[in-house]
């Protein structure tokens, strides 16, 4: 099977929107996809916002072959490694707020003790009395 990464047009007339994807090279345009990779907004005013991509999937997907469109090799061109470094800072950020531990403002986990269990007592109402026959 031959892979692709190309864009599926979503949205409406005169209003474009597009998803990235991993398709077989022989579905339609808007066929079955395999995987979304991520998605291109040409609306957008800052163009710096109008692509979104899932860096890791689109670098396993070109390792086993899969060939981007035209259109889509501009845009990983362009936008990949910058997607690449942001992944890179909220891992690097996790793993510096997870290793810190919490910090002395913030309470970490604390068992809590169950509520008590309500007890019958000999001065509780009697039930109502039954209905006559």
């Amino acid at each position: 099977m031959v892979v692709r990464i190309r864009m599926k047009r979503l949205g409406r007339k005169h209003r474009p929107y597009f998803r990235i994807v991993a398709i077989d090279a022989r579905q339609p345009r808007d066929g079955r996809i395999i995987e979304e990779l991520g998605s291109y907004d040409p609306m957008v005013r800052n163009t710096d916002d109008r692509v979104r991509l899932r860096p890791d999937r689109v670098r396993y997907w070109m390792s086993v072959g899969a060939q981007p469109s035209e259109k889509v090799a501009v845009l990983i061109r362009k936008y990949l490694t910058r997607f690449e470094q942001q992944a890179a800072e909220a891992k690097a950020h996790e793993a510096r707020s997870a290793s810190a531990g919490p910090s002395p403002g913030e309470a970490g986990p604390t068992p809590s003790e169950p509520a008590p269990m309500p007890t019958p007592s000999a001065s509780s109402p009697e039930p109502p009395p039954a209905p006559p026959a």
